[in-house]
């Protein structure tokens, strides 16, 4: 028990003060090397914000008697800087900056030469090495019901299940038709129901035909109840067998009790709720969403614009609708358009 089993003592009990320390900070090698890169470079090319020979250390170095040849020089309009010894002409800085940009550090060179198996042409086999892979990436994310060999992915993926207790409550009419709306447009399945919705508005209502914004409010307002009758008559006729069991359930609508959650996993995605997040450390309640939407100028906007939009929102609850034989789980945000 006696033995020592710390053999090696820190280089930074060398430096006088460590001893005295309370408490023996740790230095971060990282930062110490991008402050003092920074500060090199930052001097030489006179960058602002990052040359350590401004004014102040000049004056400084001023009180201390040292340097007197590089003091300020105060004119009428504006203070002039002498130049040091450091300083660089206009065609010497880009010559630095050009050194930079050619540089190739050896990470690159160790990253290349893995992908290189003809050492006689190693330059055109690494560009069609890089051409390969890039094809199987592609073709791993574009091509569905194709299952990667050597691509790792994640043992969650896919896993759908509560992470939290829940509360169930009767939520608000209208709050719920507007979250079982949002799973009826991103079902596949229901999509070519909606596209003979729309159809069936223009023929109804001919002389709004040419007016999209009118037609899409028409559609939200009218499509959970429109489905809900063109299923269950489907169901009466002899087209019976061409509607699935998981449309079945989504026309008839989810239940009004709703369980909340404060935290879910989606397809192995955590999420969390703002009051959850609020008392951890990890946060997990911001999310983007980049939706195929209509940009409105105004209530009186009649040729609105159909384009992508980005949206990031804070999630309020979490719901899991229930459908009888599934459950779906909805993300209830506050949202706020971005801009540029």
């Amino acid at each position: 028990m006696g033995k020592v089993c710390w053999k090696k003592k820190s280089k930074f009990f060398d430096l006088e003060y460590w001893k005295y320390l309370h408490v023996r900070h740790v230095l971060d090698v990282m930062h110490i090397e991008k402050n003092v890169c920074d500060s090199i470079i930052g001097t030489l090319l006179e960058i602002p914000g990052k040359n350590k020979y401004g004014i102040a250390a000049r004056l400084d170095l001023l009180n201390m008697g040292v340097k007197t040849d590089l003091q300020p020089e105060y004119g009428q309009r504006r203070t002039r800087l002498p130049p040091g010894p450091w300083n660089l002409s206009s065609a010497e800085k880009k010559a630095v900056c050009n050194s930079f940009y050619g540089m190739k550090v050896l990470k690159v060179y160790e990253s290349a030469k893995r992908v290189c198996s003809e050492r006689t042409r190693p330059e055109g086999c690494i560009a069609e090495r890089y051409i390969a892979e890039e094809a199987v990436e592609f073709c791993t994310e574009h091509l569905s019901d194709v299952s990667t060999v050597g691509v790792p992915s994640s043992q969650k993926m896919g896993v759908s299940k509560p992470l939290s207790g829940c509360t169930v409550s009767l939520v608000d009419r209208d709050l719920l038709n507007q979250a079982h709306l949002y799973v009826l447009e991103n079902t596949e399945e229901v999509l070519p129901y909606i596209e003979e919705h729309m159809i069936h508005i223009k023929t109804t209502y001919p002389k709004f035909r040419k007016r999209t914004k009118w037609l899409q409010d028409k559609h939200n307002s009218t499509f959970i109840q429109w489905l809900h009758f063109k299923v269950q008559s489907e169901l009466n006729g002899e087209e019976h067998n061409g509607v699935s069991e998981n449309l079945r359930w989504l026309a008839a609508g989810p239940s009004m009790a709703v369980p909340s959650y404060r935290s879910y996993l989606i397809n192995g995605v955590k999420f969390n709720t703002k009051a959850q997040d609020d008392v951890r450390t990890v946060q997990n309640s911001g999310v983007y969403l980049l939706a195929h939407t209509m940009q409105v100028a105004s209530a009186k906007d009649k040729n609105p614009i159909v384009s992508n939009m980005g949206f990031y929102g804070v999630i309020q609850e979490i719901w899991d609708l229930d459908y009888q034989k599934f459950r779906i789980p909805v993300l209830r945000l506050w949202a706020r358009q971005i801009k540029n």
